[in-house]
């Protein structure tokens, strides 16, 4: 992954504008959390927090304790503490922003069991990592193939290797529960390595494997969204939006999370606007609610008797209408507190500018010549050329 100014090399480290990951539009890393007190010293006395942010494969990012007080930059490939053997990663952040963020995700950073850091990769440690992480493909669809044939309701997503190559993680999604000991068995003698089978919702996988959404830029969820709240489709209606499954729904399959960006300001909207189900009497006849309008603050009625016929009124009219209604009160019509309609825009003439040739002129199938005609146009020239017969009389 790479931003506009900088692209990633081989061993996974920045390159082009040599930043190390922290270059101006910050877009080196997934979930890259920008360090705004990167430039500000410590007081007098104060110690540098002792803690760091290192990001694996995709997403995924853990705490460890730099007990060794190594010099760290953002963009440094580090050797960490794994369960058995060592694992590879990147620094992305550390200073005191990395006690906010522990604070955040509700770490305890004086926890004396915190998997500690154990020094900068060296060329071995990057060479093994890289050629772990080009057999993942490889070994992703052989995984696939293996569960195809034990008929396991399950989708394997992704595959993810320690950086010792002895441990690989494998990411899968399913609907119900997967017995899959069989298939660790034969994965494990197949790759000659332990397996770790770990699932994964759906939001889980489309954050891990990336894409681009319908807007045209980066998955939220790949970039920089890290808690997935639940989105139902009360805040589409809330919105006014279709309730077209194929535009709401993200890759993952589930409503989309942007949804919930701008509920709060609808709900605030909607506090002073009369609901859905509100009724207006009139002398005319009933009316119902058709449409609302938050931007314009007016909403759309139609007499029960005449659905096609829509009337728009403001807010505050309607409002009245109802405080009317509350005293057992009616009022005329509709009509009197209707805004102004917009004039429909004339019907567009257009010229022939081609001059007196159809607009559809190439639409004809062209006429197909009959050779029989050609051959009676041939005959009755020769007969031209032919003497006529003297006259006997």
């Amino acid at each position: 992954m790479g931003c506009s100014s900088c692209s990633t090399a081989k061993d996974g480290q920045p390159r082009g504008c040599k930043n190390n990951g922290t270059c101006g539009t910050d877009g080196c890393n997934k979930l890259t959390v920008f360090d705004w007190l990167s430039n500000m010293t410590l007081p007098n006395g104060e110690k540098p927090f002792d803690c760091v942010e290192v990001r694996f494969k995709n997403s995924r990012k853990e705490f460890f304790r730099n007990s060794e007080n190594l010099s760290l930059s953002i963009g440094d490939v580090v050797a960490t503490q794994a369960a058995t053997g060592h694992d590879v990663g990147m620094v992305t952040l550390t200073g005191e922003l990395v006690r906010v963020q522990m604070k955040k995700k509700k770490e305890d950073y004086t926890n004396p069991e915190l998997p500690v850091l154990y020094r900068k990769a060296s060329q071995k440690d990057i060479d093994i990592w890289q050629k772990c992480r080009d057999r993942e493909d490889e070994i992703k669809k052989r995984a696939r193939e293996i569960a195809i044939v034990l008929k396991l309701q399950m989708k394997i997503s992704d595959v993810e290797f320690q950086g010792d190559g002895s441990k690989a993680t494998f990411y899968y999604t399913a609907e119900d529960r997967v017995d899959f000991r069989q298939l660790i068995k034969d994965m494990a003698k197949a790759f000659g390595i332990r397996i770790e089978m770990r699932q994964i919702g759906y939001r889980q996988e489309a954050q891990r494997l990336g894409g681009i959404g319908s807007c045209g830029r980066e998955l939220c969820c790949s970039t920089w969204l890290t808690d997935f709240r639940s989105v139902s489709t009360s805040a589409a209606r809330y919105q006014q939006l279709s309730l077209n499954p194929q535009k709401l729904a993200g890759q993952c399959g589930k409503l989309k999370c942007c949804l919930n960006y701008e509920l709060d300001v609808y709900l605030d909207a909607l506090k002073d606007f009369p609901g859905q189900d509100t009724r207006l009497f009139t002398e005319k006849g009933m009316a119902f609610c058709q449409k609302v309008d938050i931007f314009k603050a007016a909403l759309w009625f139609s007499y029960k008797d005449e659905p096609a016929n829509w009337h728009m009124l403001s807010k505050d009219h309607v409002n009245e209408i109802l405080e009317k209604n509350k005293k057992r009160e009616k009022v005329a019509s509709l009509e009197e507190y209707a805004l102004e309609n917009v004039q429909e825009e004339a019907e567009k003439v257009f010229e022939n500018v081609v001059g007196q040739d159809s607009l559809t002129r190439f639409d004809k199938p062209k006429k197909r010549r009959n050779n029989n005609n050609k051959n009676r146009n041939k005959n009755k020239k020769r007969t031209n050329f032919r003497k006529k017969p003297a006259n006997n009389a």
